[in-house]
């Protein structure tokens, strides 16, 4: 603990973001640099405090104890940065974590919420010093291209080359076992690629990961759909071992009256066609959903909401809403909501900040149930009839909305985008290989364990545990690695 008063001295400060009304003109990332001192200055803020909770994570069984699920080594990479020791604290980083160029640009931040700090003043930076760690050490050519320095002559596939599958092969990979990555989409990344928009996630940061990995020796077959280009069965034959991380890609629908209408999509096909569109041509080939000139409505909250609005205002929408049937979340942590869990408070978030600078309010809308969509003759939807609800807690212990009289409420829409979740992964795969799913259709398998009910056959990520953050696909995706490890060698001695 290099500055022991740091935390008295010094008030958290982030580098401020571009200004939104020029930053969607363009796709590039919001944020903006920091000067190194500042960064030092913020890193003095870590106490060293005697219990860390910033560094540990609960399961998806735990009691919602907030904390790095990686067990990221916080105070020991703060006081690193604070002294001037990048080189250190980049060592420090990649112990625990394959990605923090991601995790540091795209992660909620759990470890921030318990951070001890945050008991009575706002918390330690601590997303921020990861990105700056691993931005540095790309920028000082520290991070280099690690092969094994010999093979065990034992092969993996990898199915599915998310952040789940990424972590499991790189793993392997340091194991010596030949690892080779299946992804269907053209450009591997899954979710990294696809799913998370460029300002918040430049390609190039997912390209120059991928590469190193190549260089690595792991081998990428990309435009392969493992269950239908290729019989999930030759796999098997082919390989020692198989990991599914496929993620969970089934979204949420909303079955409600002119559902069919021409104009209502699904929020991961709109942020794939815009991604796709922008990386292929610059959107010259006029491949993507539109929402230049439209009425845009967003119905669902969370992160991919906010890329769904950040997105198209970039595009040049005439306005853009959001409806959330959930209640708008209180400005401080409420009663049953106590450090060190996640923090469940209202936040501001680029796409929001960006709507409320350019339309003048935020566009969410809370506690509003679609009841129907209402489209014109040519069949292309034109209204959202929207009533606001109140939740109400029934005798067996269910909340269930009820509508509020008199709260019907028409709202324009042109292009309707479904950002309520995800169910589960696709099933075909996982029926072809006979994997047994759980009760949310997910394939079974223990946590910490992660083999499945097939002998080889073993899942790690959102496919495993259903919808959950960047951080924990990669805790388990290593955690996969070293049951395969285990399972070809008779032990392992991979970090967990």
């Amino acid at each position: 603990m290099g500055n022991p008063t740091g935390f008295l001295e010094f008030d958290r400060i982030l580098p401020q973001d571009r200004d939104p009304v020029l930053r969607v003109k363009d796709w590039n990332e919001v944020h903006s640099q920091m000067a190194v001192s500042d960064i030092q200055v913020q890193a003095s803020r870590c106490m060293d405090c005697g219990v860390p909770f910033c560094m540990a994570a609960e399961s998806m069984h735990g009691p919602g104890i907030a904390g790095c699920p990686v067990n990221n080594l916080i105070p020991e990479w703060n006081d690193l940065v604070y002294r001037g020791l990048w080189r250190d604290a980049l060592a420090r980083l990649l112990e625990t974590n394959n990605f923090p160029e991601f995790t540091g640009r795209v992660c909620p931040a759990p470890c921030e919420s318990s951070c001890v700090l945050g008991i009575n003043a706002p918390p330690v930076t601590i997303k921020h010093h990861e990105v700056s760690i691993i931005d540095r050490g790309f920028e000082m050519g520290w991070v280099e291209p690690q092969p094994p320095e010999s093979r065990t002559g034992k092969t993996v596939a990898v199915i599915g080359s998310g952040p789940a599958g990424l972590a499991c092969a790189a793993q392997l990979n340091t194991a010596g076992h030949a690892v080779t990555i299946f992804e269907r989409d053209d450009r591997p990344g899954g979710l990294l690629m696809y799913g998370i928009p460029n300002m918040k996630l430049e390609k190039h940061v997912v390209d120059r990961r991928i590469q190193l990995m190549k260089d690595e020796g792991i081998r990428f077959v990309c435009n392969r759909e493992i269950g239908r280009d290729v019989a999930a069965t030759q796999l098997q034959r082919d390989f020692d071992a198989l990991v599914i991380c496929t993620g969970a890609t089934v979204p949420r629908n909303l079955l409600v009256k002119g559902r069919n209408l021409k104009g209502i999509h699904f929020a991961m096909e709109y942020l794939t066609s815009t991604i796709k569109s922008l990386l292929d041509s610059n959107f010259e080939d006029g491949g993507c959903i539109s929402g230049k000139d439209k009425n845009v409505v967003v119905i669902g909250g969370g992160d991919t909401g906010t890329d769904c609005v950040g997105t198209a205002l970039r595009q040049g929408c005439r306005h853009v809403r959001q409806l959330e049937i959930m209640p708008q979340p209180a400005d401080q942590r409420s009663a049953n909501n106590p450090w060190p869990q996640y923090a469940r408070i209202l936040k501001i978030d680029y796409g929001q900040e960006e709507a409320i600078a350019i339309q003048g309010d935020d566009p969410r809308s809370y506690l509003m149930m679609t009841k129907k969509f209402v489209g014109d003759q040519d069949g292309n939807v034109r209204e959202i009839h929207a009533v606001k609800i109140k939740w109400v807690r029934q005798k067996d212990g269910r909340m269930i909305p009820v509508e509020l009289p008199g709260t019907e409420e028409i709202i324009p829409a042109d292009l309707v985008l479904l950002a309520m979740g995800f169910l589960g992964p696709e099933g075909g795969l996982l029926d072809q290989l006979g994997v047994e799913k759980d009760s949310r259709s997910n394939a079974r398998a223990e946590y910490g364990k992660y083999q499945t009910n097939v002998d080889g056959v073993f899942a790690a990520g959102d496919a495993r545990r259903g919808q959950s953050l960047i951080v924990w696909a990669i805790n388990e995706g290593r955690g996969a690695a070293r049951t395969v490890d285990t399972y070809l060698m008779g032990k392992s001695y991979l970090p967990l």
